[in-house]
C-alpha cells in the first residue's frame, strides 16, 4: 500500500513541474482572423473562419489616443502593420469594455520558408508599435504578460527612447492613461 501511495506521490509531483514548465502560451486561448479595421493605435477588429466580428485590444501596450499628440501616427503604423492582413490573437482575458486583450501576432505573407539563419516568423504587433515610438509599455498590466514578452517590451521602449524615435523625440509627451483622466 505505502509502494502505490509514493508512486502517486511522484506522479502528482511530475505533474506539477510538467505544469509549471508550460509556457504560457500553451494556456492561452487562440483566435484567427483577417484584420478589417484599426480604430487606433491599439485596437483592431478582425473577421474569423465563421464571420464573426471582434475587437482585440493590444496586449501590453497603451498607444496615444486619436486626439492626442502622435495618436494619428500610431494608428496609421498599427495600420501598416495589420489591416487586411491575417492575425493570430493569443489571449486569456476581456476588458471592461468586452474586447478581447491579446497578443496580436501577425502571419508572415505567402509561403513560410526556413534558412540557414532561420525562418520567417509571426511579427508581434504590439511589440512593434513599441519599437517604433508608436506606444508606450504598458506597465500597469505588465504581469498579465509572459515574463519573455515583458522584457522584450521594457526593452523595446527604453530603445525608443534612447534613439530617441517616435513619440520620444519631442519633449511634450503625456502617457495616454494620464491623458484620458484629464
Amino acid at each position: 500500500m505505502q509502494a502505490s501511495f509514493d508512486t502517486l506521490s511522484k506522479m502528482r509531483h511530475i505533474l506539477i513541474i510538467l505544469i509549471l514548465l508550460t509556457p504560457l502560451s500553451a494556456w492561452c486561448n487562440t483566435l484567427q482572423g483577417k484584420v478589417v479595421k484599426v480604430a487606433d493605435g491599439d485596437t483592431v477588429t478582425i473577421v474569423d473562419e465563421k464571420g464573426d466580428k471582434h475587437r482585440i485590444r493590444l496586449g501590453g501596450i497603451d498607444a496615444p489616443e486619436k486626439d492626442q499628440p502622435y495618436g494619428s501616427e500610431s494608428t496609421k503604423n498599427l495600420e501598416w502593420l495589420v489591416y487586411g492582413k491575417g492575425v493570430t490573437i493569443e489571449y486569456d482575458k476581456h476588458d471592461r469594455y468586452g474586447r478581447i486583450v491579446g497578443k496580436v501576432l501577425v502571419n508572415p505573407q505567402g509561403d513560410v520558408f526556413c534558412l540557414a539563419i532561420g525562418c520567417v516568423r509571426k511579427v508581434d504587433a504590439g511589440l512593434e508599435q513599441i519599437k517604433s515610438g508608436l506606444a508606450w509599455h504598458y506597465k500597469k498590466y505588465q504581469k498579465e504578460q509572459s515574463k519573455q514578452d515583458r522584457k522584450l517590451y521594457s526593452e523595446a521602449e527604453r530603445n525608443a527612447r534612447r534613439k530617441p524615435v517616435g513619440l520620444w523625440v519631442g519633449k511634450e509627451r503625456m502617457p495616454p492613461w494620464q491623458w484620458r483622466r484629464k
